[in-house]
């Protein structure tokens, strides 16, 4: 028999006013079981009542049961709670915590926005061409 099975049966045999000795005082072990041994000895067996009888107990119906664990949809209250608060943030605070959020990678970083140029207009009217045409080309 080992020493803990002994300590374990003294401890059951123990009366049930005599306090066990304290933390400080029983001997400490070293080694990486003394956590899990000092574990199981504060789990000591309860001497109270035995669960597996009848007595006392309160039968559960088993509806209720089934309608407490029924999961609720939360669809319509959710909604409203967001439809409620229609606050649009402003342009640049969105754009500053997009930012924020933003790898520092360069793959990360959104492609630069180029500015669409305009196409130039030209200077010359279309009589301009015309008389252009029949200067140089002699076409009436």
């Amino acid at each position: 028999m080992s020493a803990a099975l002994l300590r374990r049966g003294l401890e059951l045999l123990e009366p049930p006013g005599r306090a066990k000795a304290p933390p400080g005082l029983q001997r400490g072990r070293v080694g990486p079981r003394a956590a899990g041994a000092a574990r199981r000895r504060k789990r000591a067996p309860e001497t109270g009542r035995n669960k597996a009888t009848v007595k006392g107990r309160v039968v559960k119906s088993a509806i209720e049961e089934y309608h407490k664990k029924k999961p609720v949809n939360h669809l319509r209250e959710n909604l409203q709670y967001m439809l409620k608060g229609r606050l649009v943030a402003d342009k640049a605070v969105t754009e500053q915590v997009l930012a924020q959020n933003r790898g520092r990678k360069s793959k990360d970083q959104p492609p630069e926005k180029t500015e669409k140029k305009k196409p130039e207009g030209t200077v010359f009217t279309e009589e301009d061409f015309r008389k252009f045409e029949r200067e140089y080309f002699g076409v009436p």
